[in-house]
């Protein structure tokens, strides 16, 4: 018995989620009848068209249909068994499985986010390296927002009223929304969905979850999987959780800060450090990749035209790629830390970001430093905002430096960098195409 089968006998499950995330980290599939489920899989049934990785956040595809296959043809859905959950949220027994996906031939699809991840975590393993990681999480929740021209406000909490004020690290303030993340815990336990800390940042009821660090492959379905669980644990709360970038004009933005570190395969070492608790060599080299490479892979880390509002000056968000120990203005931040916790955490990409290819691309950076030897600037001390704002400024001109950056044609594939332009492109074109409000206001009868 299979272990997909021996999960759906034992929880005596009715229904079965098979879901793939797409570019945008959105999670698409097909919810199929448990007995149906493992009939189907007999003989390998289960079908999605292609296209579907390529489908826009607004749910459009690319006028460029060279991007996928002419005739658009399916591909199959394979579970991964070790990935198979309960939903928690249902009353009838209902489980999930995250699937990849293969063509008739059983190659994988080349563009799908979870096939990019793995081939960036083989790089390194046919080095006999071993990455890993430990996201971080930041959302707002907000009051539910009906009309998407009116500006998002914070929900009202137990006490009857709305933050108006910054709470940092408040306690009081977390326990606000206590019914909303027992839920959260719960259902994430539930899981398996392995989260640490919880604290109340910067922003009007704005949330930070730490995640345990860990294999990149299991913290990205955990990172994909939680962002589902919190939006629809604040829905049945009747608020929304956001994982926008930038969400309200007047708050910080919201961030998914990746901490990564290299151990050696065999021993299980951080390669990061020396015994006695020295820089290594390698350890600079992933940091100069970072620098280097980091402001051409933008599209996955700022994927949304929203995205770019929050990379600004102050709130903790990035302007540039320098470096420092424990300083929270730069791109890349270094940890107080003994010899086998030494990492560097990437502050640049939001939380908005597919958190499979923002993992990619943070170790795909790293990886391109040390198998080029290549030497960091030195680390910066005191705020890295007096220094010149180095990366993209917008997503149009973050996917001309996409585009231009060979290396990333050859660590992810042409079709997998053709697939992200299109798809960004028709993304920004259709966001082009809309009048805002500030227009209205300022340019209306002044112009």
């Amino acid at each position: 018995m299979s272990e997909l089968e021996a999960f759906i006998r034992a929880h005596k499950i009715t229904e079965v989620e098979c879901i793939v995330p797409d570019m945008t980290g959105i999670a698409r599939g097909k919810i199929v009848p448990a007995e149906k489920l493992l009939r189907i899989l007999r003989d390998r049934g289960l079908r999605l068209p292609e296209a579907i990785f390529v489908q826009t956040v607004t749910g459009d595809y690319p006028e460029d249909e060279d991007v996928t296959r002419p005739e658009n043809s399916d591909i199959y859905m394979i579970p991964d068994e070790t990935t198979i959950r309960p939903v928690p949220w249902y009353a009838e027994p209902t489980a999930q499985v995250i699937c990849d996906c293969v063509y008739a031939d059983g190659a994988p699809v080349d563009f799908s986010s979870r096939h990019i991840l793995r081939r960036v975590v083989g790089l390194f393993r046919d080095r006999g390296w071993e990455p890993v990681v430990a996201p971080e999480l930041e959302f707002f929740l907000v009051e539910v927002n009906k009309d998407p021209d009116y500006p998002l406000e914070p929900p009202v909490g137990r006490s009857g009223r709305s933050e108006t004020g910054r709470q940092a690290y408040g306690i009081d303030a977390v326990n606000e929304f206590d019914p909303v993340f027992e839920d959260v815990y719960d259902y994430c336990e539930s899981q398996h969905i392995d989260i640490d800390t919880l604290t109340h940042e910067a922003g009007a009821a704005q949330i930070e979850i730490n995640f345990n660090h860990g294999d990149p492959l299991e913290l990205a379905d955990q990172a994909f999987l939680f962002k589902r669980t919190t939006r629809e644990t604040a829905i049945r709360h009747k608020i929304y959780a956001t994982f926008m970038a930038k969400p309200m004009q007047w708050e910080p933005g919201s961030a998914m800060h990746i901490h990564q570190s290299i151990e050696d395969a065999r021993t299980r070492r951080n390669l990061f450090a020396e015994p006695t608790g020295a820089d290594t060599r390698l350890f600079y080299a992933h940091i100069a990749g970072l620098q280097k490479y980091l402001p051409a892979a933008m599209p996955l880390f700022a994927p949304n035209v929203n995205s770019y509002r929050r990379l600004v000056s102050g709130h903790d968000a990035p302007i540039n790629v320098h470096w420092g120990r424990d300083n929270r203005t730069t791109g890349f931040r270094v940890p107080v830390s003994g010899p086998d916790a030494r990492r560097v955490e990437n502050r640049v990409a939001g939380a908005d970001a597919n958190p499979y290819l923002a993992i990619a691309a943070s170790l795909a950076c790293g990886w391109l430093g040390m198998v080029n030897n290549l030497e960091p600037t030195d680390p910066v001390k005191g705020s890295a905002y007096r220094l010149a704002h180095a990366l993209p400024r917008h997503l149009g001109d973050a996917l001309s430096k996409f585009n231009a950056c060979k290396p990333w044609k050859e660590i992810f594939g042409e079709r997998f960098v053709d697939a992200v332009t299109a798809v960004k492109n028709a993304e920004y074109d259709a966001y082009q195409r809309v009048i805002s409000s500030w227009e209205r206001e300022n340019l209306l009868l002044n112009v």
